[in-house]
């Protein structure tokens, strides 16, 4: 699944734009625009309702066509960028933009369905594409070529309410590595008493899904093995999971009575105060202070507890196989113009997004290495807005963490896992291991239906 936003102030118009959805125009078919210009179409352009990053994304678009004279982009707007339930009849349709927009963990499927253009020999000319992660760019490599160009990433931490600490007696710049100590944590928390829940989980949607993945690479474990054929639920780090789910939320009642919860019920918790933790990527900070209520000053932000892995997201462009060796060249540059170059563009124009008061400062998404990424970092630093000290362990604890991408068959996967999350939060008599055992089973059934 993807976190709750990756544009920097695009999270803003996120409660209020749910109903918006992608304009079902596919590729132009050819490159050859009014006076000989190569056009593409491209998508994921913020809806009018997001004014200003429709105002951003639009200027940085025409000012990239003046830099390159020849190229013709023709945006589509949408929200969300893809919307899964069209996404692959978009695909089967041959409907796609020239160049479109992929989450992760849709990469593989969409080379496995021939509908991605090999821009292997195209990338060399791409002058940011070596300073990206490895483990980014890897993502979108198949069998050794290269079909899409990471733009965005995340990884999931610890999101935690400094006040709510220090009022519980604990150090608020000491937040819990271990998920023993967010149990203990969670305790105190929850001891304050009038409603304060200690720690929050999802547990519908197929978001409990995703979270209980995040929690098992934190123990080192995985959801699915190596080769992507068998389940790895049925694990004493898949059973660590669920047993301190079911023992926070019974034997201590940390965890509160409501259940069945999913992000917008434990934002609008923690953004009122009455949350002490709760999993998340950094793009959810923004969201609780513009939308629910919260305080900068009050959310921190820690690595995984576990200290052993991370689940990481993000989202990317591919090219449509049907793409001329032109339009693939003129979607590079734009890529480039548009998102891949340290400290400008739509998301790297920092100076902008402070005018224009949006959250700078937050430690993802971080794209690039080496000198791009000092300078990124650099020109973030100088326009930052918001308490930068409070996310420092964050970024200090990713450093020695595995960084693991979600795994094939994310969705159907996350169904599954969400009667099991969902189980031990609202059944006292829940059985661990039945439940693991079952899941195990559905999971081996959908790998292997591919």
């Amino acid at each position: 699944m993807r976190s709750t936003g990756f544009r920097r102030s695009f999270v803003m118009l996120m409660a209020s734009s749910v109903a918006l959805t992608a304009t079902a125009c596919g590729s132009s078919g050819g490159d050859d625009a009014a006076g000989g210009k190569t056009r593409i179409t491209v998508n994921c352009e913020p809806p009018k309702s997001a004014k200003t990053d429709r105002s951003f994304f639009d200027a940085d678009t025409k000012a990239f066509e003046k830099a390159d004279p020849d190229v013709d982009v023709v945006m589509h707007d949408a929200f969300p960028c893809q919307d899964p339930k069209t996404f692959d009849a978009k695909l089967a349709g041959g409907q796609m933009e020239d160049v479109f927009y992929t989450y992760f963990t849709d990469a593989k499927h969409v080379v496995d369905v021939n509908q991605a253009a090999d821009i292997t020999s195209y990338v060399k000319d791409l002058k940011s594409y070596s300073t990206i992660q490895q483990q980014l760019r890897d993502i979108y490599t198949v069998d050794g070529k290269i079909y899409g160009v990471p733009r965005t990433g995340y990884s999931m931490g610890l999101i935690y309410n400094k006040a709510l600490f220090k009022k519980a007696g604990l150090d608020p710049d000491k937040p819990p590595a271990t998920w023993e100590e967010v149990r203990a944590d969670a305790k105190k928390i929850a001891a304050l008493g009038n409603g304060t829940v200690g720690y929050a989980d999802y547990s519908a949607q197929n978001q409990g899904g995703w979270h209980f993945t995040a929690e098992v690479y934190s123990q080192g474990g995985n959801v699915v093995s190596e080769d992507g054929k068998k389940a790895t639920v049925d694990t004493p780090e898949g059973k660590a999971v669920l047993q301190n789910l079911k023992d926070m939320r019974w034997t201590d009642n940390s965890m509160g009575s409501k259940q069945l919860l999913v992000i917008n019920d434990v934002q609008q918790m923690m953004g009122s105060g009455k949350l002490g933790m709760y999993l998340s990527a950094p793009d959810n900070i923004p969201i609780l202070v513009k939308e629910k209520g919260g305080n900068y000053n009050d959310l921190a932000l820690a690595p995984m507890p576990g200290g052993k892995g991370t689940l990481i997201g993000g989202d990317g462009y591919m090219f449509n196989k049907k793409d001329t060796p032109a339009q693939i060249k003129a979607g590079l540059k734009w890529l480039d113009h548009m998102f891949l170059t340290p400290g400008k563009g739509f998301l790297g124009d920092y100076a902008r997004a402070k005018q224009n008061n949006a959250p700078v400062g937050l430690p993802e998404p971080r794209l690039f290495t080496g000198a791009a990424d000092a300078k990124d970092q650099q020109v973030k630093k100088a326009n930052a807005n918001v308490p930068v000290e409070n996310y420092q362990a964050f970024l200090d604890g990713n450093q020695s963490l595995q960084m693991k991408i979600e795994p094939p068959q994310a969705q159907q996967i996350y169904s599954v896992l969400d009667a099991a999350v969902s189980a031990v939060l609202t059944k006292k008599d829940a059985d661990v291991d039945q439940l693991l055992k079952d899941a195990s089973g559905k999971i081996d059934a959908i790998l292997a239906r591919g």
